[in-house]
């Protein structure tokens, strides 16, 4: 038999294999870039921790929302099935064109070039160099992916546990260290203009943790397990961030943190000179690499489920039997990661020129990901057995307010890369009028 006419995904994941995924996804590039920019727009300490509680607090509901989507309609193509089972074939052929050209490449493109950014520091190769490390990671674990889901899931794992520990080490480091307290901060108004972008910057950081939803289909008994798997996974994000941040506060203090561009590794120059900033370069270049691998392993699900409900891209929804990994979605996507790595690098803006790229594009999703709780609850019929959010209808009211609050910063604040993101996603609009996907 033909090793990729009849294979369909193996459930060989653990709860504990998508927990590291989740924390391996969120904890690599955004609580090294963005608390910075959230102390700009915080007046002073307090509001600073508020903000980041509250970025927690919203993403704990939205992950709990997707505890549910996920144990009751486990299926490898997450959010993509999610939003053709509520509205309809059309709305999820439309947010597939939007996840394979902007959403996911995008991430997988700022992912890298963070990485880029860092490795350039440990090893230096000159003015290219983060681009050049940038593309280098993306084929890398590309075909890492390709060979299987194991190796994938086997170098996440890894690479994570040393991560997750290293960090708690930095932090330790950090509040044992003897160094000179930092001054109070300058005091400032918050806006609530401001306090939204500081909210834009603390959920991205934050964000990821959504892609577990791809790996639904693949989980052990998802029904049981999914809502377990996420929340734990968000909830060691929730912790760590927030346990980094307050390292921050401790050594540099909020003026401080405003002040710097590379803020972990400032922290970590007070505490142990030059060694500790190389140290916390390196560290952030593991940190990265897991994020970036734990992309391209939920991303292809996107590819591979699009390839499978569309006739027309069906060598791209074929799952190969060898490895249990979607293959040749995996090359599809890695090309269009590299397309978007060579353009930001010429840029010479990546990491905010993905970041822009794709924000609007994401959270006009995510909201409607969020209404589809309302629609899936009106059709049940009281007999099915899967987790249940708790507090509904409040809680999903919560999370898609939340998603339209930062959808509306976007749009208003992230510059012309959110543009290009919006207009790449108009241009997939004739889509709509083509043949409905094929049913399953």
């Amino acid at each position: 038999m033909p090793e990729n006419v009849s294979a369909v995904p193996r459930k060989d994941l653990t709860p504990v294999d998508v927990s590291i995924m989740v924390v391996g996804i969120v904890l690599g590039i955004g609580i090294f870039k963005t608390p910075s920019l959230v102390a700009r727009y915080a007046g002073d300490e307090t509001v600073f921790v508020s903000l980041w509680l509250l970025g927690g607090l919203i993403t704990v509901i939205g992950s709990v929302c997707y505890a549910e989507l996920g144990s009751a309609r486990p299926d490898a193509g997450g959010e993509y099935a999610f939003l053709r089972e509520a509205y309809g074939s059309k709305v999820a052929l439309l947010f597939a064109w939007a996840r394979c050209t902007v959403i996911q490449p995008g991430a997988i493109a700022a992912a890298a070039f963070v990485m880029g950014d860092y490795a350039n520091v440990v090893w230096p190769l000159g003015a290219p160099g983060p681009g050049i490390y940038a593309l280098a990671s993306v084929i890398v674990f590309t075909l890492v992916n390709h060979v299987g889901t194991t190796p994938g899931k086997l170098v996440q794992r890894a690479v994570e546990v040393i991560v997750v520990l290293s960090m708690l080490g930095i932090v330790i480091s950090a509040f044992v260290a003897l160094v000179p307290e930092p001054g109070a901060g300058t005091p400032q108004t918050t806006s609530w203009g401001g306090a939204g972008l500081a909210m834009m910057f603390i959920l991205l950081t934050y964000g990821g943790w959504n892609e577990a939803a791809y790996l639904s289909g693949e989980l052990q008994d998802a029904r049981r397990n999914m809502a377990r798997a996420l929340v734990v996974g968000v909830l060691v994000v929730v912790a760590v961030s927030l346990a980094i941040n307050f390292a921050y506060l401790h050594v540099l203090g909020l003026d401080g943190i405003r002040d710097s561009e590379a803020v972990g590794a400032a922290m970590m120059r007070v505490v142990a000179g030059d060694a500790g900033a190389t140290v916390m370069s390196v560290v952030i270049v593991l940190s990265t690499l897991t994020t970036l691998n734990g992309l391209i392993i939920t991303g292809a699900r996107s590819y591979y489920a699009l390839g499978r409900d569309v006739g027309a891209l069906r060598s791209v929804g074929t799952w190969r039997r060898q490895g249990s990994t979607p293959a040749n979605a995996l090359l599809l996507q890695g090309a269009v990661s590299a397309v978007l790595v060579v353009f930001g690098a010429f840029t010479r803006a990546g990491f905010r020129t993905m970041v822009a790229y794709t924000s609007p594009v994401f959270w006009f999703f995510m909201l409607l990901v969020a209404l589809s709780l309302y629609v899936f609850r009106r059709r049940e019929t009281g007999g099915e057995s899967h987790y249940r959010l708790p507090l509904y209808p409040v809680t999903p009211a919560l999370f898609a307010l939340s998603c339209l609050w930062v959808l509306c910063s976007s749009l208003l604040d992230a510059g012309r890369g959110s543009i290009v993101g919006v207009a790449v996603l108009l241009a997939g609009t004739p889509l709509l009028f083509l043949r409905a996907p094929r049913p399953r």
